[in-house]
């Protein structure tokens, strides 16, 4: 086997006799290159089998197996492994790693989780995805081997303070984040890109360096994997994670338009107008889209889903309309129109798709003017866009009257 040298910082993976590790870093912090270098090694003691799983994994085939083949590669352990589309088995010891999604189409696969046998490593990737304590506890009691070490590994980008894994390890034993530590039956390991600077190149690094001096915040979310705080005075909080639901009164898209320096912010909507709840997927968020861009993207929810486009921009909504064939009209703007929808979205249920990352960074960081009732002009460009299609179905008597000519 081919020697390979992890972060100290890892150790605890291999010796300490933990029921729970949560391994955090930001982006080059080699956290998910060291779980799969331990879990592949953890196939040669006896009675291990591995779960990895994901909350979405449509393919794993195409996804996470071709990863953890390389890993093989590069520890030298071509001859030992047997890999297939959903598992890899240690032909040496016959243990296996089966790679699940644990969101399906109809719903979620626990019970069949719960059948594989002698699991006793749960490995739970992205795991700021997962939306509810319950179904991460229900696979959780079925870890539980009489035979060795039984493990579950939460493997994660830190999300926003409010997020259930933050509340139950975190803020219930006074921690911040960022600890390496073992607290009662938790092993804490947090790791950055300075643990594995000799390994990243250098135009990673200037980027990194040019996001700490311009964009401080996101730097310590996405690089230094900081928990992100909810600021004070924000403006919505009711929302919870929750799966989109389609079958909405009201279904379609809010998109506001950005170019050079603020993103283009497209979400796509149900609203259940009788139980009062709003459903919310991030589609896009990306700057320098041009118009063949933005079409591309609205197009892959098909031409006749309809749209509410800023009405700041006719030239674009001309555009997506006649040249593309989409189905979008202008939102509906005028004086107070801005707290109209804001105190319109305040009535409803929010239920936040798991993996919209930046709408979720919206929503802990869009907050009021002090001592004023007037929205800060930032961190909102998706909440701008919902914000168009909420008010133009909640609040217009004349939806679906307006066309753009």
């Amino acid at each position: 086997m081919s020697k390979l040298k992890l972060s100290p910082k890892y150790k605890p993976l291999f010796v300490n006799d933990s029921r729970y590790y949560i391994v955090t870093g930001g982006r080059g912090s080699s956290k998910s290159f060291s779980i799969a270098t331990m879990i592949l090694l953890l196939t040669y003691e006896k009675g291990h089998n591995v779960l990895f799983t994901r909350y979405t994994m449509t393919s794993a085939s195409t996804s996470i197996i071709p990863e953890m083949t390389e890993k093989i590669d590069l520890l030298g352990l071509d001859n030992d492994f047997l890999v297939n589309k959903t598992d890899i088995t240690n032909k040496v010891t016959g243990n296996r790693i089966y790679f699940r999604g644990l969101k399906t189409g109809s719903g979620n696969q626990t019970a069949a989780l719960k059948s594989l046998n002698g699991i006793t490593t749960w490995i739970l990737d992205e795991a700021e995805e997962m939306p509810d304590q319950l179904l991460f506890d229900k696979i959780d009691l079925s870890v539980r081997s009489k035979d060795a070490q039984n493990r579950v590994i939460m493997v994660l980008n830190p999300a926003t303070k409010a997020h259930w894994i933050y509340n139950r390890f975190y803020a219930n034993r006074g921690l911040i984040g960022g600890e390496n530590i073992t607290v009662e039956d938790t092993t804490y390991i947090h790791t950055s890109y300075k643990d594995n600077v000799k390994h990243l190149d250098t135009t990673f690094l200037a980027n990194v360096e040019r996001m700490r001096l311009e964009r401080p915040d996101e730097y310590k979310a996405q690089i230094l994997g900081g928990w992100r705080a909810v600021a004070e005075g924000v403006i919505f909080t009711n929302w919870e994670l929750k799966e989109f639901n389609p079958n909405g009164d009201y279904y379609g898209i809010g998109l506001d338009f950005g170019f050079s320096n603020d993103p283009t912010g497209g979400t796509l909507i149900s609203i259940d107008a009788k139980r009062k709840e709003i459903y919310l997927k991030e589609l896009v968020y990306e700057a320098g889209l041009v118009t063949s861009d933005i079409a591309q993207r609205l197009l892959r929810h098909g031409k006749d889903t309809l749209t509410i486009g800023d009405s700041a921009e006719p030239r674009l909504l001309h555009e997506l309309k006649h040249s593309y064939g989409l189905n979008i009209k202008p939102s509906i703007k005028g004086q107070g129109s801005i707290n109209l929808g804001i105190a319109l979205l305040q009535e409803y249920k929010l239920y936040v798709h798991p993996g919209s990352k930046n709408l979720l960074t919206e929503l802990n960081n869009y907050t009021w003017k002090e001592g004023k009732d007037v929205a800060i002009d930032d961190f909102n460009h998706l909440l701008d866009g919902i914000r168009y299609f909420v008010s133009y179905h909640l609040s217009n008597p004349n939806a679906g009257k307006y066309f753009i000519s």
